[in-house]
């Protein structure tokens, strides 16, 4: 992993969306570069951030939290307590006595300002600092409705996560899941969608119908999922901001929703017929279907490449169920996994670098990835069942579901979870019931 870095700090340059943005000048920059694995966390204090008024005040206090909660969650960085801070926070709009902060052994510095305009919007503002190299490394000023607070925290989360890893940020995400509650054996299922810390969660379907597998488009706010109305399933084409929905079609020998395409033109499925499962395409303006496999074996779960060249799957064609990589015109199969025990879900990361999936081995299920030839297999989660990754969009993260043994009861506990590439970051995802299934947003335009 390439980091960034002035005197171990780590610095590049984003972009926001969706918010009126302002910018100040960065003055420094030095290139470090890291091992993969067990990074020590960053020690980073957070301020406060400041605001004339009470209820400015109360916002800005929200917002450092927030930012706060999104940059430890990544086990990269090491917020320090607030009660140490040796400079007050209202003077820092003065000036940052950069030796009070080495003090506390603070690496990096954030402040900010929170301000109600005469509109009603909110504008807040927020500075980085290298606290050794005495620099600012960037400083940006946002502009949305009031109500906007929680996710431009998340895109300031993103701004810091940038200039200090020299990646992506994926905080100004969401996650669509399943919720499920009650018995086993007559479960409701629901569609869900929250945060990718968890907040703002909403149901998107009623639980009149059960729901399963869904998938985010990697360019739009859309996600197909299965939906059995009546028994039968029907792929269902979901546009979140609208509500409004479509049918794509009946396919009774589908188990997995359809994965987008790169572009998000067109999906990828796996379909039964007569006993044989194949796997086939389908352009989404023209509803045209492309067979891609021609095998007797079940070949199922395909996941497009970020450059739409390929796919991979998994398939029983050698004799049990292993990963495959084919051309996007079905032709050139290869097989890709080798090690003991079954394989499934695969779903390729959008860097292309890396395709994770779920194995079934000695009787536990684990989460791991792999490169695109089956090279550096390495597992980052398990469990009695861990199922269903999902990249985040700088495909630096996993979400995935775990499921325990069931109780003396016979109750059975889903919940979702996060792990970063190195595996050392496990972090449940709280969701008001149970979860299963997650997908993960591209980032909000």
């Amino acid at each position: 992993m390439l980091i960034k870095a002035t005197r171990g700090l780590l610095i590049a340059v984003v972009g926001v969306l969706g918010i009126a943005v302002g910018s100040f000048p960065v003055q420094a920059e030095i290139n470090v570069s890291i091992t993969e694995g067990f990074v020590e966390p960053l020690p980073i204090a957070i301020a406060d951030f400041n605001g004339g008024q009470p209820e400015e005040q109360l916002i800005g206090r929200d917002i450092s939290e927030v930012i706060s909660g999104n940059l430890e969650r990544t086990g990269l960085f090491k917020p320090i307590d607030n009660k140490a801070f040796i400079q007050d926070v209202r003077s820092l709009s003065t000036g940052v006595r950069f030796g009070d902060w080495r003090l506390i052994n603070a690496q990096a510095l954030v402040s900010g300002k929170a301000a109600l305009l005469g509109d009603g919007r909110l504008q807040v503002e927020f500075r980085l600092f290298d606290v050794y190299g005495e620099v600012m490394l960037e400083g940006r000023k946002l502009t949305a409705p009031k109500t906007a607070w929680r996710r431009m925290s998340h895109q300031i989360s993103d701004y810091i996560y940038t200039e200090l890893t020299g990646e992506k940020g994926y905080f100004d995400t969401r996650i669509v899941y399943v919720s499920e509650t009650g018995p086993q054996n007559r479960r409701q299922r629901r569609l869900a969608i929250m945060d990718q810390d968890g907040f703002n969660h909403k149901f998107l379907t009623n639980g009149r119908w059960d729901v399963f597998t869904p998938r985010f488009s990697p360019t739009s706010q859309e996600v197909t999922y299965l939906s059995f109305e009546g028994n039968v399933p029907k792929v269902k084409l979901l546009d979140i901001p609208s509500g409004r929905e479509e049918t794509l079609g009946n396919f009774k020998g589908m188990s997995f929703a359809p994965r987008f395409s790169p572009d998000g033109n067109s999906v990828v499925m796996s379909l039964a017929d007569r006993g044989n499962t194949e796997i086939y395409t389908m352009d989404l303006r023209t509803r045209k279907f492309s067979r891609l496999t021609n095998h007797p074996a079940i070949d199922t779960s395909p996941s497009y490449s970020p450059d739409g060249s390929k796919v991979v799957f998994n398939s029983d064609r050698g004799g049990s169920q292993q990963l495959y990589v084919m051309d996007i015109n079905g032709g050139n199969v290869k097989r890709i996994s080798f090690n003991k025990g079954r394989y499934a879900t695969p779903v390729w990361s959008p860097r292309g670098d890396l395709i994770a999936f779920t194995r079934l081995s000695g009787r536990k299920f684990y989460i791991g990835v792999m490169k695109p030839d089956g090279s550096g297999e390495r597992m980052l989660a398990e469990g009695y069942h861990v199922e269903g990754p999902t990249w985040s969009p700088n495909g630096r993260v996993l979400s995935y579901f775990k499921q325990g043994k069931s109780d003396s009861r016979g109750k059975v506990k889903s919940k979702v979870y996060t792990v970063d590439l190195s595996g050392y970051n496990e972090r449940e995802v709280v969701t008001p019931l149970d979860g299963v299934d997650p997908a993960w947003s591209p980032l909000l335009q």
